[in-house]
C-alpha cells in the first residue's frame, strides 16, 4: 500500500463532512479535505497532494501551513511576472509606474530611468488610506465586470433569438418565393395548355375541311371520266361545279399555305431571371448595435498628388527610338490615337484593379492597369458619359445618343449589346442590386439590364423634388445609391427610391463626381469650387480632403483605388488624370 494509505474521495456533489477541500482535485471535480494550505500556491492541499507538492522541485521549498493557520502567517508569496511567468516581479520602473520581473527591465526597460529594486522603494510604501481606496476601486470594478458579464450573457440569449427568428424569416421569404415561383409556373402552364387546346381545335377543323374537300374532288373526278356520256346540259352543269370545287380547293390550300405552321410559343420573362439570377442575397445582413456609442468619424487627408498621362499615341515609350515614319504609323494604328484633348467623363474599377475610363471627346473607353499605365482601348460609336460594372466581365457604357452600350472586358474589349434609354448624355450611372440606374434631367431612371424601365424617382413621398437641381454623377453604396445634384452636395436613396440622408455642404459648388471608400467615407468634387470634400458613412461632413489652391481644375468625377488607398479624379479637357494618396 502507498504511503499514508488510500484516501476515499468523492466526487460531483458529494456530501462529505469536511469544511475545506483541496483545490487541485476540485480542479478535477473530486472532494478531497485539506490538510495543508501553500501561501506561494495559494491553494489547498489534500495528504495525496501535500505529499507530491514536497517532492516536485518547482514546489519543493515552498512553506506548507495547517489549513486552520492559512490566515494568520504573516508569510506573503512573491508574484509571479504575467509576462514571464517563471520569474518573480523584483524590479520598479518609474518612467512606466509599474512593477516586472529582470528580464522585463532587461529587454523592454533598459533605457528606462528611474529602474530599482522593489526593496529600494519600501520606504515610500502605500499607505492604508491608499491602500482602502485602490480595495473600493476593485470592488467597484469587480461589480462593474460582472454586470458587463451579465450583460454580454443576456446579449447571448438575445442575439440567438434574433438568429432563430431570421432563420425563420428567411424560411418565410423561401417558401413565398417557391410558391410564387410555383404559381407563375401553373399559370404559364395553364396558357400553353389553353392556347394548345384551341390552336390543336382549329387545326382538327381544319383536317375534316381538307378531308371533305378531298372527298369532293374524288367525286369530282369520277364524274369527269364519265362526263362524255353525259348530254351537252349536265356536261355545261358538271364543269360549273367542278371548277368551283377547284376554287375552293386552291383558296383551302393558299389559306393554309399562308397561316404556316401552328405552334405555341414560350419566351423567357428576362426581367424575372435577371433580377432572381444576380441577387446575391434574400437580403442584407449586417451586424446591428443597440445604445452603441458612435466612435469618431476617421478624416482623411492628402499624403501626395499626382497626375498620369492617359492619352492615347503619347505614352508609347518606344515611339522615340522608331525612326521609320512606316512603323511610327504601325504602331500608332495598333494602339490608336486620339485626336482631341481628352475629356475623362467617368472612371471605375475591376476588382483585379484595372483602371476602365470613359473619353467622351475621343469616343473610347480607355484600359489602364493597376500601375495606371495605359493597357488598350475600345472605340465607341458616340460619346461615353460614364460606365461602371455589373459583372465580373461586363461593363456598362451609358452613351450620348440614349443608349447603354455594354462591353465584355475579360480579355481584349468587345462591344455586345446596347439598350434604349432617356437623357442618355446626363452624367450618372450605376448598377445596384441588379438594375442600373441612370441620371436624368430632373430625377432618377431605373432599368433592368434588359432595357426595360423599372421606376423613376424624382419626388419624394410628398410629392416634393428629392433633388435641389439637375442630377449628375451616381455611386452605389451596398443597398443604396449616392446621387450628386449640381448644387451643393449629394441625395443618399434606399433602393426603393426613398431617402436615406442627405449630404450637403456650402464649400461646395455645382457637385458631380462621387465615390465611397472601403470603410465609408463619402468623397464629393465640386466642379466650380475645385475642391474634394468628405462626408461620414451617417452624412456628418468632415471637411475638405483637397483644397481649391491643390490645382484640381473642374474635376468631374471621382474613383476609390482599394488596393492603393487612392482617389483617382478625373477632370474637364485634361489629357491627365490625377491620383490623390489618402492619408489619416
Amino acid at each position: 500500500m502507498a504511503e499514508g494509505g488510500v484516501l476515499p474521495s468523492l466526487k460531483d456533489g458529494s456530501d462529505a463532512d469536511f469544511e475545506i477541500t483541496c483545490t487541485p482535485c476540485g480542479e478535477d471535480s473530486v472532494r478531497e479535505e485539506a490538510i495543508k494550505y501553500c501561501q506561494e500556491c495559494q491553494e489547498y492541499l489534500c495528504a495525496m497532494c501535500t505529499k507530491y507538492h514536497g517532492r516536485l522541485k518547482a514546489t519543493r521549498a515552498h512553506r506548507l501551513l495547517d489549513k486552520d493557520n492559512d490566515r494568520q502567517s504573516s508569510f506573503v508569496a512573491k508574484t509571479r511576472c504575467r509576462y514571464h511567468p517563471d520569474r518573480d516581479i523584483e524590479m520598479y520602473c518609474e518612467a512606466h509606474d509599474m512593477v516586472y520581473c529582470t528580464l522585463c527591465i532587461a529587454t523592454e526597460h533598459r533605457p528606462c530611468d528611474g529602474v530599482n529594486k522593489i526593496e529600494d522603494k519600501l520606504e515610500s510604501s502605500v499607505n492604508q488610506t491608499e491602500i482602502h481606496r485602490v480595495l473600493d476601486e476593485t470592488k467597484n470594478a469587480l461589480e462593474t465586470i460582472k454586470t458587463v458579464v451579465v450583460k454580454q450573457q443576456k446579449n447571448i440569449v438575445s442575439l440567438e433569438e434574433e438568429r432563430n427568428a431570421t432563420q425563420d424569416k428567411l424560411e418565410d421569404v423561401k417558401t413565398s418565393l417557391v410558391e410564387h415561383i410555383l404559381k407563375l409556373k401553373k399559370e404559364t402552364s395553364d396558357s400553353v395548355d389553353k392556347i394548345y387546346a384551341k390552336t390543336k381545335e382549329e387545326l382538327e377543323f381544319e383536317i375534316n375541311v381538307s378531308t371533305n374537300m378531298i372527298k369532293n374532288l374524288e367525286k369530282m373526278l369520277e364524274l369527269m371520266q364519265l362526263v362524255h356520256n353525259l348530254d351537252a346540259g349536265q356536261q355545261f352543269i358538271q364543269m360549273k361545279l367542278v371548277k368551283m370545287n377547284l376554287t375552293d380547293a386552291n383558296k383551302l390550300h393558299s389559306n393554309s399555305e399562308s397561316n404556316g405552321t401552328k405552334s405555341v410559343c414560350f419566351t423567357e420573362n428576362t426581367d424575372l431571371i435577371t433580377s432572381v439570377m444576380t441577387a446575391v442575397a434574400f437580403g442584407d445582413v449586417r451586424e446591428g448595435s443597440e445604445n452603441r456609442k458612435p466612435s469618431k468619424p476617421k478624416k482623411y487627408k492628402m499624403k501626395s498628388k499626382k497626375e498620369v498621362n492617359v492619352k492615347l499615341g503619347t505614352s508609347l515609350r518606344i515611339w522615340p527610338l522608331v525612326r521609320s515614319p512606316r512603323l511610327v504609323k504601325i504602331f500608332r494604328e495598333d494602339w490608336g490615337t486620339d485626336k482631341n484633348t481628352c475629356f475623362i467623363s467617368d472612371v471605375c474599377q475591376h476588382q483585379d484593379g484595372t483602371i476602365l475610363l470613359t473619353d467622351s471627346d475621343n469616343r473610347n473607353v480607355k484600359r489602364l492597369k493597376s500601375n495606371y499605365k495605359l493597357k488598350d482601348n475600345c472605340d465607341l460609336d458616340a460619346s461615353p458619359k460614364n460606365i461602371c460594372f455589373i459583372s465580373k466581365n461586363e461593363v456598362a457604357v451609358k452613351m450620348n445618343n440614349n443608349t447603354i452600350q455594354f462591353i465584355d472586358v475579360s480579355n481584349t474589349m468587345s462591344k455586345t449589346r446596347c439598350i434604349d434609354i432617356v437623357s442618355g448624355g446626363q452624367f450618372g450611372l450605376a448598377f445596384c442590386m441588379g438594375e442600373l440606374w441612370t441620371s436624368g434631367r430632373v430625377g432618377v431612371n431605373v432599368y433592368s439590364t434588359t432595357g426595360n424601365l423599372v421606376k423613376s424617382i424624382d419626388n419624394n413621398q410628398n410629392v416634393q423634388p428629392i433633388f435641389k437641381s439637375g442630377t449628375q454623377h451616381m455611386a452605389a453604396s451596398g443597398d443604396s445609391v449616392l446621387v450628386t445634384d449640381s448644387s451643393d452636395g449629394a441625395v443618399c436613396l434606399n433602393n426603393d427610391g426613398t431617402i436615406r440622408r442627405e449630404l450637403r455642404s456650402s464649400g461646395l459648388k455645382y457637385t458631380r463626381g462621387v465615390c465611397v471608400s472601403d470603410d465609408g467615407i463619402v468623397l464629393l468634387c465640386g466642379f466650380s469650387s475645385n475642391n474634394i470634400v468628405m462626408f461620414s458613412s451617417e452624412g456628418k461632413y468632415l471637411g475638405e480632403l483637397v483644397a481649391q489652391d491643390v490645382g484640381l481644375k473642374s474635376p468631374i468625377s471621382l474613383c476609390y483605388d482599394v488596393n492603393k488607398h487612392s482617389v483617382i479624379v478625373t477632370c474637364s479637357f485634361s489629357n491627365a488624370i490625377s491620383v490623390v494618396e489618402l492619408g489619416e
